[in-house]
């Protein structure tokens, strides 16, 4: 393939309930577009027939906007990069139909993007040609989100491999289950995150669960932290309210040292000291804290990705669109969305 060639890609994001679209040029962010859905707040959690529909009127406004904010025309776009999967079959459904609408219209390729690889190849969005801030093959990611807790080695930019992950839940789903216990409101892991930071991460325990290899798991913390909450409202119905900074620097703190206990014995065993982060949770600030005190002990070179490449956007998408289009990676029209995808497994 000609190098000197104009790659620009359109990336589509509809995996859960929020619309993105973005375009990239030859590597470069040129815009990212989210439009978010607030009806879930009333449910404390995401409705799929709902985020369906949302996505259905989303869609179209925020092409348009990704497109006009890009300062490019339609008859520029090289291929459409969408989300085939992991996520909600529904919301799948209105990305994958419109992209495959688009690339058939535009005469264009169509790119199937693995919304997990997305995630990890977010550190590669560059901000201008001179951005030279992505990490160096191999390297580790600790991919946390709601759905996903794992731990990636990536050889090159389409080449991963997952050697360690939750065996039940996710730390994300930990975090908002835990802040609903507490009646906070959904979303409640950036709430957990906010509140966390005037508490003492030290004043409760919680069970940490001992799980062989580099898996792990969650469903033990969240009953732990279920019984703690109830047996305490027993003798004192206004325990939360009157300790609900140190309860969720508490929780924040058992899930943070959970998630880093593996990452730690990952680096160890495979010697590779280049270190990154992404998914949701990978926005949170104890988090972010904690690793970077854990890499300048383990003289770790660590990668942590913007806050608006954190949480699902079609940036990703479009990036590893991208690295797709330059091996010439592209799908028919019959493809069809999958709610659940992996990464290469061990």
């Amino acid at each position: 393939m000609n190098n000197k060639e104009n790659i620009v890609i359109l990336g589509i994001e509809s995996s859960c309930d929020d619309t993105s679209a973005a375009i990239i040029q030859n590597g470069v962010i040129k815009s990212n577009e989210v439009a978010g859905q607030a009806v879930h707040k009333a449910y404390g959690g995401v409705v799929p027939e709902l985020a369906s529909r949302a996505h259905q009127q989303n869609i179209i406004p925020v092409v348009d906007q990704a497109i006009k904010k890009a300062g490019i025309s339609r008859d520029q776009i090289s291929a459409v990069a969408f989300t085939r999967g992991p996520g909600l079959l529904g919301s799948l459904l209105v990305g994958t139909s419109f992209a495959k609408g688009f690339a058939l219209a535009s005469g264009i390729p169509l790119i199937e993007i693995n919304h997990l690889q997305g995630h990890v190849l977010a550190h590669f969005i560059k901000e201008d040609e001179n951005d030279d801030s992505a990490p160096n093959f191999p390297f580790l990611c600790l991919l946390v989100s709601g759905g996903n807790s794992q731990i990636i080695i990536v050889r090159d930019y389409l080449d991963m491999e997952v050697i360690g992950q939750t065996i039940d839940d996710a730390a994300g789903e930990a975090f908002d289950k835990c802040a609903k216990v507490m009646g906070l409101p959904y979303p409640g892991g950036p709430l957990i995150d906010k509140l966390a930071k005037e508490g003492d991460p030290k004043a409760f325990k919680f069970a940490e669960p001992k799980i062989k290899g580099l898996d792990y798991s969650f469903s033990g913390l969240k009953t732990s932290f279920l019984y703690f909450i109830r047996d305490n409202i027993k003798n004192n119905p206004d325990f939360i309210e009157e300790n609900k900074s140190d309860i969720c620097a508490s929780i924040q703190h058992t899930i943070i040292k959970v998630l880093l206990a593996k990452l730690k014995r990952a680096a160890k065993e495979t010697g590779i000291k280049e270190i990154t982060i992404a998914g949701g949770v990978s926005a949170n600030s104890g988090l972010r804290e904690t690793l970077q005190k854990e890499a300048e002990k383990h003289n770790w070179k660590l990668h942590i990705p913007k806050f608006a490449y954190t949480t699902d956007n079609a940036a990703m998408i479009a990036i590893t669109g991208y690295y797709k289009y330059l091996k010439g990676e592209f799908v028919g029209q019959d493809v069809a969305p999958f709610s659940r995808m992996v990464i290469n497994e061990k």
